[in-house]
């Protein structure tokens, strides 16, 4: 078995984003559509984890996960899935997959999934590098982008603790990085070579949560076929990510309290205890010490988490950061995308200073892949936010997000960018929309509407073909990133098809 190599049991529209990123990081990565393509890859090269979909046309997963159930040497399956459902959730969790996932798949979490590589402990960083700026990257390990003071001694403290195995309690709201902090530490930490798994506490009912973490006996409950490793367990040895702590019920509180204080889990339906060599990291977004004062958390339980206090402030008490993180994610995408470099026009820059980022640093990458999209390559200005989702920008030919004639089109043949990630198959694949052109539209270039300018109608049907070309056909991914939701894509679809055009 080696960790660089993966598995995926799914159609390979379903890794089409993230696979360049797989195979230009050293990784193995096959792909099968059913168990016999998946058991050939696995006898012959071993993968470290195998992720599958929940069904494919004659395939199951519970027939992948019943052949785990009996050879303890089995890869770990994660399953993931577009549109997942609790009660899946907990059928696939039960027959002893690892963990359940909803797509887009992200590079990130799948690398973070497999097991690290062993390596040599790196030397301590000296203590002038503490002082603020981000030490010296390691390989595997979140780089921390921004130089707000605020940032620089949260930065600078998780730095100084990161090798201890003392608790940290990392808040702050939604969006602020709280699971990239807890990577972070764990790179840094005298266990990065051991796993680390994070569990989303507010994902999965009481019952449910606690086999999760401390897993489960053969019939120690309907669906239990068989023994079931917990988090705990699995994450022996190096760190385990308690996510939205906040949410978990005050009952498995007191058993999570006595694992902290003692080292040692229970397993349900189990009777022996089994000693665990786990790190703990927790986060939240909620004021925990107030939420105890209240009765909704065990106030030994906070005290017990909150040995190390990890604040991440807000994206908008940031300042300057919103700029630094803004140019930072729009050249991230520009490379995914094979683009040419962004800049920003001075109206949009003052708009992202002066915008309260509710959703903080993730509504600011989310909104940063659209502009970028968007734009192709051209200055980015506030009309490439699409700040009204009900409301289409009107673009001239000569500023349409993808050039006349394919010449900046992404993904077109012969621009030189990155027409496999983009989905393009063949010679003429990402030529389809060139010249303010739709399939089935009537018109052949800009040139054919009166002053050059697109109808509304026009523009948002470009739009939104040129959403599934660049995401390879995924609705959810699509939907996400034109700024509107699956039905009404899917509305507008069924609305194409009954004009006699050809849609994914």
């Amino acid at each position: 078995m080696s960790a660089r190599r993966i598995l995926f049991l799914a159609p390979a529209t379903a890794v089409t984003r993230i696979f360049p990123k797989l195979r230009d990081a050293g990784f193995e990565v096959g792909i099968a559509e059913n168990l016999k393509g998946a058991s050939a890859f696995i006898r012959k090269s071993g993968p470290a984890v195998i992720f599958s979909r929940p069904s494919l046309p004659g395939y199951k997963v519970d027939d992948l996960l019943a052949v785990g159930a009996d050879d303890p040497a089995f890869p770990p399956v994660i399953v993931f899935t577009e549109k997942g459902s609790p009660e899946e959730a907990e059928r696939c969790l039960s027959l002893g997959a690892r963990d359940y996932w909803l797509e887009p798949l992200l590079f990130e979490k799948v690398v973070a999934a497999l097991p690290a590589p062993r390596r040599a402990p790196a030397p301590a960083a000296p203590s002038s590098t503490l002082g603020g700026r981000t030490p010296e990257p390691r390989p595997g390990v979140p780089r921390i982008v921004g130089d707000h003071p605020a940032v620089r001694r949260v930065l600078a403290l998780a730095r100084q603790v990161a090798p201890s195995r003392a608790t940290v309690l990392i808040s702050g709201e939604s969006g602020t990085g709280k699971e990239m902090f807890a990577r972070f530490l764990h790179g840094w930490s005298d266990r990065a070579d051991g796993p680390f798994v994070a569990v989303n506490c507010a994902a999965l009912p009481e019952h449910l949560l606690e086999s999760e973490l401390f897993g489960h006996e053969k019939g120690s409950f309907t669906g239990a076929i068989a023994r079931k490793l917990g988090k705990f367990e699995l994450a022996s040895g190096g760190t385990i990510l308690l996510d939205e702590i906040s949410e978990m019920d005050l009952g498995l509180q007191a058993k999570l309290l006595r694992v902290l204080q003692e080292g040692e889990i229970d397993r349900v339906g189990g009777t022996e205890t089994v000693k665990v060599d786990v790190r703990v990291l927790a986060t939240t977004n909620r004021d925990l010490d107030d939420w105890a004062k209240q009765g909704k958390f065990r106030q030994d339980l906070f005290f017990r988490l909150n040995v190390i206090p990890l604040r991440l402030p807000a994206l908008r008490e940031r300042g300057g950061d919103v700029l630094v993180l803004a140019r930072h994610f729009a050249a991230t995408y520009v490379r995914e995308y094979g683009l040419a470099p962004a800049e920003f026009a001075p109206e949009a820059e003052e708009w992202l200073q002066r915008y309260d980022w509710p959703g903080n640093v993730r509504e600011l990458q989310n909104l940063m892949e659209r502009a970028v999209l968007l734009a192709g390559g051209r200055p980015i200005t506030t009309r490439h936010f699409l700040l009204d989702p009900d409301t289409w920008p009107l673009f001239d030919e000569g500023d349409l997000p993808f050039g006349s004639n394919g010449a900046d089109g992404v993904g077109a043949a012969g621009d030189g960018g990155d027409a496999a990630f983009a989905g393009a198959e063949g010679p003429d694949a990402g030529a389809g929309f060139v010249g303010g052109a739709t399939p089935g539209s009537g018109h052949e270039g800009g040139g054919s509407f009166p002053g050059g300018v697109i109808p509304l109608h026009e523009m948002e049907r470009i739009m939104i073909l040129k959403g599934l070309e660049v995401t390879s056909g995924n609705r959810t991914q699509a939907a996400e990133l034109l700024g509107i939701s699956v039905r009404t894509l899917r509305n507008k679809l069924n609305e194409y098809r009954g004009m006699g055009i050809e849609v994914a």
